[in-house]
Order: C-alpha cells, then sequence, then structure tokens
C-alpha cells in the first residue's frame, strides 16, 4: 500500500482480540441486497410488480428465506426494488441465489437502467454484543481511501460519457468531509443526520441505521453501501459481496494498529477529483457525465483497484474465496461498464464473469482428490518426517516432488496444513 498512514490510538485491538472479532463478524456479519430494475419497454410497472412478486414467492419475513432468499418486491422510483435477505456468504451458494432471481428478470425483460440501483446491506442480528468502535472507524476511511476505485469497479453504465448513474442517490459529498481522525463514528453519523446537502440515506456510505451506546460502541451494526450500479450478473454480485465482507474483515485487522488515513493532501485532493469525475448530476436523464475518463484516468484508477485488492487479499485467503477475488481483479481491468461499451449484453458478461468464477472454484481433479482424501482420513501416517511423507505420497500419486509441492500450497491456502509428529502425517486444520 502506498502511503500507509495510520491515525494513532488509544483503543487499538491487542492480536487476541482482532482474532476475536474478524472470527465473530465472519460469523455473524450477514449481506442483503436491494437490486433495482426497471420493467421492459410498454409494461406497466404495476404490471410487472405483481409477475416478479409471483415468480419470485417473497417470504416476508427476515427470519424465513423462502424458495429464492427474498424478503418483498416493493415499488421504486425506476421500477421495482427487490430486497433479497442476508446470508452467510458462501460463493456457490450465492451465485445459485443469484442465478434463480435474475434468471426470473430476464425472462419478462427487466432492465438495469441509470435510474436504478444496487444497494449492499452488512448487518449483524445475531450480534450479541457492542462492536468497538475503532472497527467501524477503519471501514469508514478504508471506504473513503478506496471510493473512486469502488465507483469505478461497481460502474455498469453503457456509455463512455456515461459510465455511472448519477450522484443523487449515492452521494460521496458529506462522506469526503468527515474524519474519524478528527471526531468520533457517532460525531459522524449526527453530522449525516443534520446534513442539507446530501438526505442522509442516500450518503455513498450509509450509517443511518447504525447504533451507539452510551461508551461510544456500535450496536446494532447495519451499515449501508449505495454506490454500486444497478446490474444482471449473478456472479459480479456474489464478488461484490465478498468484496465488502472483506473489506469489514480488514478494517479489524487495521484496528491493532490505529486508523487508516486516507492519504496525503496531495493524493487525497486527487481522490476527490476522481469521484466528482465519475459521480455527478451534470449526465443526461439519470446518468452521470463521464466524459472526462479518460484512458490515462483509466489506468489511474486501475491501479488503486489493484492496490486496494492486493491489500484484501489476505482476507479472501481467510474466506476462502479465491473465485470471488478472481472476478474482482477481471472487474478492476473490466468493470461492467467497459464490457457494455464495448457491445457485451448481459448474458455475454456473465459468461465471462462466470468463466473466471469458475477457474477459481473448481480448479481440482482427481490427483488433488485423492490426495485431500488420503490427509482427511489419515491414510499416510507413521513417518518420521515431512520430506518422507511427501517423497512417498508423490510415489503413490505417480507426482513429481514439486507438483505435489505445488498441489499441497493450494490445500494450505484452503484449509491449512501441518505436520502432526505423533501421528507422523499431515493433517487439516480446518
Amino acid at each position: 500500500m502506498k502511503t500507509p498512514l495510520i491515525f494513532r490510538r488509544k483503543d487499538v485491538l491487542s492480536p487476541a482480540k482482532a482474532i476475536y472479532w474478524k472470527d465473530l463478524l465472519y460469523r455473524t456479519t450477514k449481506i442483503g441486497t436491494e437490486l433495482e430494475v426497471a420493467p421492459p419497454k410498454g409494461m406497466k410497472r404495476i404490471d410487472f410488480e405483481e409477475e416478479i412478486r409471483q415468480l419470485l414467492l417473497p417470504s416476508g419475513n427476515l427470519a424465513r428465506l423462502g424458495i429464492h432468499g427474498v424478503l418483498d418486491v416493493q415499488k421504486e422510483h425506476c421500477g421495482v426494488e427487490i430486497r433479497i435477505i442476508g446470508r452467510h456468504p458462501y460463493v456457490s451458494t450465492l451465485k445459485q441465489q443469484y442465478d434463480e432471481i435474475i434468471s426470473v428478470l430476464k425472462i419478462y425483460g427487466a432492465r438495469a437502467r441509470s435510474t436504478c440501483g444496487l444497494h449492499f446491506h452488512l448487518l449483524t442480528p445475531d450480534l450479541a454484543e457492542p462492536m468497538p468502535e475503532i472497527i467501524l472507524a477503519n471501514l469508514w476511511n478504508l471506504t473513503r481511501r478506496y471510493a473512486p476505485e469502488l465507483k469505478y469497479m461497481t460502474s455498469a453504465g453503457s456509455a463512455r460519457e456515461a459510465l455511472c448513474r448519477r450522484r443523487n442517490y449515492n452521494s460521496h459529498l458529506e462522506m469526503v468531509r468527515h474524519s474519524p481522525g478528527l471526531m468520533h463514528m457517532a460525531e459522524i453519523q449526527q453530522k449525516l443526520k443534520a446534513s442539507r446537502q446530501v438526505p442522509e440515506h442516500q450518503n455513498f456510505f450509509n450509517l443511518e441505521h447504525v447504533g451507539f451506546t452510551q461508551s461510544g460502541a456500535v450496536w446494532p451494526f447495519h451499515i449501508e453501501y449505495r454506490f454500486p450500479d444497478a446490474e444482471l450478473s449473478p456472479t459480479a454480485i456474489t464478488a461484490k459481496t465478498f468484496l465488502f465482507l472483506a473489506m469489514l474483515l480488514k478494517a479489524v485487522d487495521l484496528s491493532q494498529y490505529g486508523v487508516i488515513h486516507v492519504g496525503k493532501i496531495t493524493p487525497w485532493k486527487r481522490k476527490i477529483a476522481l469521484l466528482n469525475m465519475l459521480s455527478n448530476n451534470e449526465g443526461s436523464l439519470a446518468t452521470s457525465d463521464t466524459q472526462h475518463i479518460t484512458d490515462e484516468v483509466i489506468e489511474e484508477l486501475k491501479v488503486g483497484c489493484y492496490e486496494l485488492l492486493d491489500l484484501l487479499m489476505p482476507v479472501f485467503d481467510y474466506l476462502k474465496a479465491e473465485a470471488a477475488l478472481d472476478v474482482l481483479r477481471y472487474l478492476a481491468n473490466t468493470p461492467i461498464s467497459l464490457m457494455r461499451c464495448a457491445g457485451h449484453n448481459w448474458d455475454e458478461i456473465e459468461s465471462l464473469l462466470a468463466g473466471r468464477a469458475d477457474a477459481g472454484e473448481n480448479g481440482f481433479d482427481n490427483t488433488d482428490r485423492k490426495l485431500m482424501q488420503r490427509i482427511e482420513l489419515g491414510e499416510w501416517n507413521g513417518f518420521s518426517s515431512v520430506e518422507e511423507w511427501q517423497f512417498m505420497a508423490a510415489r503413490e500419486l505417480w507426482l513429481t516432488v514439486d507438483d505435489l509441492e505445488r498441489r499441497l500450497e493450494v490445500l494450505q491456502q484452503l484449509r491449512g496444513l501441518r505436520w502432526d509428529k505423533r501421528l507422523g502425517t499431515l493433517v487439516f486444520m480446518s
């Protein structure tokens, strides 16, 4: 990371506390979405809403997932909003869920127009204790630091001069002004509530639903990211779900040292300028005017996107979500907006991204599975050293030692491996 500045704080987490909160938030955080779509041309909104409701069968209850995990279907200014219940993220399960939902939308000709957004809610309904305020402060500043890159990576417009929807409903104007280096997060929330410039619920990073204890700790925790554009790619939505979870867990890691800084004055001013170029109210209809996003600016944004993803890479390893990271790297280079500008339709976009996800998710062959089985069942044991075990395993699987080591490195990332001296074999850690 360039210019890794940190605000020093007295309330930093100890390494043990960071491990505790990272594990707790991973287990309890649910990520739900609000997907807005417009009806097909010529179809009345009310008829479209009723058809979608009948097919998606919303449960009407956050505690009951239902057939498709949909809470309800509501009227929205652009058409309808499908509220999808938050759940613990797992790549293939989430992708299947969004495949089913978006298949229904495509059948009825739903359109992801520039009037439509895609909101991500991170909440912890089962969290029984207040969260340290420093974690939210780090998430706030991590989002601020990479706001233009996040906006670019989640853009879904269809023209170079209109890469994003307009700023009105996902404004960064208040967010860039308020730093947790100068204020507590409860004070920042009050600033957002009192703003006459941006309605509270229309902030880029919405704190409307967050609560604070008398000591300033966070409870309940419920934030909303409003900046992504609406899209019809199940793979992209799944990958972005993991992006926001990874940012939350990275905020825990950073809280061992203080609060991450947005950067030095000149780079920070450039970040704000990039945000204003990407997200404004100057385009036609409901779009931003992005005519100043030149090829040179795109290269600049790509560098920031890769920096963010490199920073988050250890968390993706922790989540065992390499498939989602592969998709995000693709979007960092070519977001959906640029794919649409190149003439790709939604089916083609999904095919491109799904190919990346499948490569990360299904990279195992039969030899890998045999290796996993032998370790899982402890079939190869009683060896005096790792080297002796590896020599035998390579011979049994008809592999070179180098090939075996490469496969073991993948398993190390996936499940963790350690040598058990008592058993004389490698064992999985998870």
